[in-house]
């Protein structure tokens, strides 16, 4: 993969490094296993992708004259028990830190890290799904001018990443997402039984999203955030004999756009609740937040969820000027600064030149910005 000429050269020189594209081979693999078969279901011959991780794993090892694993179960054991950055892998400094695993240690599915690994890791050139489905719901929406039809098709990613069948129903009769109603119904997929725990599916308070029972009798959210937060709090209840056939978001959308709506959102509500007038995905998605304060001076702003803050840097792009503002920020939770020291700096050091001047604010920083600016502080309002 030859470096884009818009990365600074400490980003460039990351394609120098035989551990970055094993690291995306691995977890691509973890996850199709994942979805195949589940992580303990495995059995010979292993599927293509996994036994080429394996190999490929091997022959990193032998070329560091470090012990390889036996076999799948051990590299299994390796991505769930051991952080990353004690692999004897070819990496640059910035790609993982100590606390990095491919598995979620308490109960062994793909991290979020993992699957940013899988798709934000890709070759430029290649389609991440994420943004493909969006492309595909942009292209019917303005085919048809329906502006608030992709309102709409956002704010059910975000706040319906679960149906019943009724509920899917509903959604797909649902007049104002006409532009939209096939491809709803090629994005929503059935649950699967992994999910079930004596007979009743639970979705967790927080996010929204499905929870996974654990052997112990606990649930576990696949959400860094809401694990950050403790035990994951059980919302809604559904037993299977009463809704059916259960519906959930495929797990790209469900990573990376489920998840950093939730943050959009709460950031929506916390700017509104200062009184200022918020306008979610104007322009047809051009950006995610159209802020409009008392005096009429107007923020842009994109939320960027997003585990590894390399990846950030080099996705890193001037907010479009359309509809038209006067300060654009990205922003990125405060969870994911607190939770990978250095973030903020590691940022910078891969944000692309072309976006040299889009600072990077926390969700808190921003609050506190809008805050000060409203309280007519002398510096209120800029990102200095």
């Amino acid at each position: 993969m030859s470096p884009s000429p818009d990365l600074p050269p400490h980003a460039t020189a990351w394609s120098a490094h035989d551990g970055l594209p094993l690291l995306r081979t691995l977890a691509t693999a973890l996850i199709g296993l994942d979805a195949l078969t589940g992580l303990d279901g495995f059995s010979l011959p292993y599927p293509d992708e996994a036994q080429r991780a394996l190999n490929r794993t091997v022959l990193a090892c032998l070329l560091q004259s470090a012990e390889p694993p036996s076999g799948l179960p051990e590299l299994l054991r390796w991505c769930r028990y051991r952080p990353v950055s004690d692999w004897p892998l070819d990496l640059p400094a910035d790609a993982v830190a100590g606390t990095d695993f491919l598995l979620d240690p308490d109960c062994g599915r793909p991290t979020e890290l993992c699957h940013e690994w899988a798709e934000r890791a890709a070759d430029s050139a290649a389609r991440q799904r994420d943004r493909e489905i969006i492309t595909i719901a942009l292209r019917l929406c303005r085919e048809c001018d329906e502006e608030d039809a992709y309102t709409e098709f956002r704010r059910l990613l975000v706040n319906r990443p679960v149906l019943t069948s009724a509920e899917f129903f509903e959604v797909t009769n649902d007049h104002v997402l006409d532009p939209v109603r096939e491809l709803i119904r090629r994005i929503y997929l059935p649950v699967p039984a992994s999910h079930l725990w004596s007979g009743v599916y639970a979705s967790c308070a927080r996010c929204l999203t499905l929870l996974l029972p654990l052997q112990d009798g606990s649930w576990w959210c696949e959400r860094d955030r809401c694990r950050r937060q403790g035990p994951a709090p059980v919302g809604n209840l559904l037993p299977a004999e009463e809704v059916g056939e259960l519906l959930q978001l495929e797990r790209p959308l469900r990573q990376f756009v489920t998840g950093p709506g939730r943050a959009e959102v709460d950031l929506e509500q916390a700017l509104t609740g200062l009184g200022l007038r918020v306008r979610m995905w104007p322009g047809f998605d051009a950006y995610d937040l159209h802020v409009t304060f008392p005096d009429q001076r107007v923020w842009a702003v994109d939320v960027k969820d997003w585990a590894h803050p390399a990846f950030l840097g080099r996705a890193a792009r001037p907010v479009p000027p359309e509809p038209p503002y006067d300060e654009a920020f990205w922003v990125v939770p405060r969870y994911r600064v607190d939770d990978r020291p250095g973030y903020l700096d590691v940022y910078r050091r891969h944000r692309t030149i072309s976006a040299r001047g889009l600072p990077l604010l926390t969700d808190a920083d921003l609050i506190t910005l809008a805050a000060a600016r409203l309280a007519g502080a002398p510096d209120g309002g800029t990102h200095a």
